[in-house]
């Protein structure tokens, strides 16, 4: 409403004023408000039932039938009645007053579709954003039941064998489960928890390792002072436990290696042993992985390298996060 106020004030100065006659004459207060009315005709009921609605040739129709009305309303009432012994004379004045009237009306329709077009846009990128947030939301929910399904087998197993370390891994779930429950309602978590949170869970996975081979975990040079979307590495490392457990009785290897340096670009290495024997075929095509990659695209859509390596017994995770877009904590 405001704007409109503006707007029509700021036209009728330009469309009123005249150097030589600087006072405003009342004709032109009745004149103008003419063309006013024909815009407003045209803003709120031709553009969004018709333009909007893409049925061009209605709006066309109509909108030159307003521009129509809007020079007989100056021609066959108002210049009589201001100028009898001039304009009035004659019905038509042909192009002279077309031209009067056009520019005013395109003028005051143009700014309230151009306002139409920034209202409609500024909707847009919120339902962008609430689209965007909800497939977040989504693929992190997607996170805690494939991590519970994995490690809730290894704890039923232990169960069976009534195993010691079984109350060990029940506390040991809880606190990864507590973490990705609670502390990762944000976007984004501090690195340093998400680093505590890596640790708790390697030694989890430990578990079901056993004797089996070797884990190791090494951070270097950490810059700890940023933050970080959570839950993205970890989906790595739980994949690497996974199928080197399912692939191999023994010789496992699993190396970790994380490093944040000062420019704060996240470097994170993941190497881990396995055999093709196994449903390892499969390996780059799990839940987890196609999870992380859409997260990543999400989350770091111009800042991340991702690499995954292949080969006859390795299969490496490489991957490089720009962490300066992030917030310091």
């Amino acid at each position: 409403m405001i704007f409109q106020v503006v707007l029509h004030a700021i036209v009728f100065v330009f469309y009123a004023y005249d150097r030589r006659h600087p006072q405003i004459v009342l004709h032109e207060v009745f004149f103008f408000t003419n063309y006013a009315a024909g815009a407003l005709v045209i803003n709120y009921f031709l553009l969004p039932r018709y333009l909007y609605n893409k049925k061009y040739l209605y709006f066309f129709t109509y909108f030159t039938l307003v521009v129509g009305i809007v020079v007989f309303v100056e021609e066959g009432i108002l210049e009589p009645i201001y100028f009898p012994d001039t304009k009035g004379r004659s019905f038509f004045g042909g192009i002279h007053n077309l031209l009067d009237v056009f520019p005013t009306i395109v003028i005051l329709s143009g700014f309230k579709f151009a306002w139409d077009a920034l209202k409609t846009q500024k909707e847009v990128e919120i339902l962008r954003h609430a689209v965007r947030e909800s497939e977040l939301q989504f693929l992190k929910s997607q996170v805690n039941p494939h991590f519970l399904f994995n490690n809730l087998n290894n704890l039923y197993a232990h169960a069976i064998e009534n195993s010691a370390k079984t109350s060990d891994i029940i506390l040991a779930l809880s606190d990864v489960l507590r973490y990705m429950l609670y502390d990762c309602k944000a976007k984004y978590v501090p690195l340093s928890k998400e680093v505590e949170h890596i640790s708790n869970f390697i030694n989890l996975s430990k578990l079901q390792i056993e004797e089996r081979g070797m884990v190791e975990f090494t951070i270097h040079n950490m810059t700890l002072n940023y933050q970080i979307a959570p839950l993205i590495l970890v989906i790595f490392i739980e994949n690497a436990f996974k199928h080197s457990a399912s692939s191999q009785s023994e010789n496992i290897e699993i190396l970790i290696q994380l490093t944040v340096n000062e420019a704060g670009i996240l470097s994170f290495n993941c190497t881990n042993t396995y055999r093709t024997q196994s449903n390892t075929k499969d390996l780059s095509k799990g839940i987890g992985l196609a999870n992380v990659k859409t997260r990543l695209q999400l989350l770091y859509p111009n800042s991340h390298e991702l690499q995954i390596k292949k080969g006859e017994k390795l299969y490496e995770v490489n991957l490089k996060i720009d962490l300066n877009e992030i917030p310091k904590s």
